[in-house]
């Protein structure tokens, strides 16, 4: 999954921001609101970190100019611990709420929950076919072995499970599988596509010329 961290303080920015890297996640950051925002409504995110104090915007006004947009889960991480702050947030279109200081293991765990909310599955096992992914332990079986998996090849699996028989675009893939680090994508989708389809059937991720891949597995 792809998620973007809009968080002021330098330190609990970047240890988001490795955590949740070493976790398998695609993570993009903000150190204030009006970039936040930017990136908010300019590029396609699968969940949104937010803090409520931060300079130039504030969380509750970048909550807001979201929701006019978007319909991205949001989840504010935020010291302001008072009911208050935490009924204000949800009714303004958070989907949760974590207050400060936390375990990044809560964190991460919420971040699986509000997806698989959003994806219309709650159970952390996803299957098709002859494939099982454990979306909470990221393992990943093919006629019940273990197949080994890199971070990005897992990444790719799993958003083929959610999306299984849609056509999905190049783009969409690249927006959703890449982070603002990497410079150089031109080949590389073709490359994670082979390696799946190596591992788990070469019928497995059809391509439909001029539109993209359509993950089929086999019942």
């Amino acid at each position: 999954m792809k998620i973007l961290i809009v968080e002021d303080n330098q330190r609990l920015r970047r240890s988001m921001l490795e955590y949740a890297r070493a976790e398998g996640c695609v993570a993009d950051a903000a150190s204030d609101g009006e970039e936040g925002l930017y990136k908010a409504l300019n590029w396609d995110y699968d969940l949104i970190l937010l803090d409520v104090m931060m300079p130039k915007i504030d969380g509750w006004e970048m909550l807001r100019r979201i929701r006019e947009r978007k319909t991205t889960p949001v989840i504010m991480v935020t010291a302001r611990a008072q009911i208050d702050d935490r009924v204000r947030g949800l009714d303004e279109g958070a989907d949760d709420y974590l207050v400060k200081p936390f375990e990044m293991r809560e964190l991460m765990a919420r971040i699986r929950a509000n997806t698989r909310r959003v994806e219309n599955n709650p159970q952390p096992c996803l299957e098709a076919g002859d494939i099982m992914v454990n979306t909470v332990k990221r393992l990943a079986y093919f006629k019940d072995q273990a197949v080994e998996l890199t971070a990005r090849e897992y990444n790719l699996l799993e958003m083929f499970m959610y999306k299984r028989n849609e056509v999905l675009s190049r783009e969409f893939i690249y927006d959703h599988l890449f982070d603002e680090r990497d410079e150089t994508v031109s080949n590389m989708l073709e490359v994670y596509v082979y390696k799946l389809r190596s591992k788990f059937g070469k019928d497995s991720i059809q391509t439909r010329r001029g539109l993209g891949y359509v993950f089929m597995p086999e019942s």
